[in-house]
């Protein structure tokens, strides 16, 4: 499978594109927002659980990034609330199981750097806001490794932000509120993909945003001679 396979070129999906399929594993379901591969793929996904329902024992072969949206997501290492960003490098593996609450979580799969080891479990929910040198911005950095960074940013509203070069392209999840890049609104739910070498502005809302930020992550546009 191929979906949103072109990282060089724009990808967004809305809460109105979403349509859920089920997983391997019983009352588990996933929205599939970018993809290559079948069952062991590149994946950036939401996943649902259902209450009292779990995912068979799995290794991460590429590592696995998680941010939970909803509920409680739960394995045999602990429970993380809806806030939580997990982080489980190459070689890791666990049995996510869930309780009464259900979960629904933000996964990105076989997309670490080979040397980034260091394994997350970070109560981002319960972390203060920390003031950015930009005004009317807010933020939590969640993990950084050479030029990937991720982060949790809040904005005023009406407050602009002009990218003029990406390097190492943006991603983002839409968590509150709304964000405008110039084209089109994106409200809650909504995930977008921003290649390397893109000059952007993003818009806050009328009610500001609240949002998942990855930066420098994606590859570099690749130039052809003539």
């Amino acid at each position: 499978m191929r979906l949103n396979a072109d990282f060089t070129r724009f990808a967004c999906v809305t809460p109105e594109d979403y349509r859920w399929v089920a997983s391997p594993s019983a009352g588990v379901e996933r929205m599939m927002l970018d993809r290559i591969g079948d069952e062991v793929a590149r994946a950036t996904s939401l996943v649902r659980y259902a209450p009292n329902t779990q995912f068979d024992p799995h290794t991460h072969g590429g590592g696995e990034e998680i941010l939970v949206l909803e509920g409680v997501f739960a394995d045999e290492y602990g429970r993380y609330a809806a806030g939580s960003y997990l982080r489980n490098p190459i070689g890791t593996g666990h049995t996510p199981k869930i309780g009464d609450e259900g979960a629904l979580i933000l996964v990105k799969l076989h997309q670490f750097d080979q040397n980034d080891e260091l394994q997350l479990a970070v109560p981002a929910h319960r972390l203060p806001w920390q003031p950015d040198r930009r005004p009317g911005i807010s933020y939590k950095m969640l993990h950084t490794f050479k030029q990937e960074r991720v982060s949790l940013e809040h904005w005023e509203a009406g407050q602009a932000i002009e990218y003029p070069v990406l390097t190492g392209g943006l991603e983002l999840f839409v968590l509150e509120g709304a964000l405008s890049d110039g084209d089109r609104e994106y409200t809650a739910g909504s995930w977008c993909r921003y290649p390397s070498g893109m000059a952007l502005t993003l818009t806050a809302g009328k009610n500001g945003v609240q949002m998942y930020l990855k930066r420098g992550h994606l590859p570099p546009v690749q130039e052809t001679s003539a």
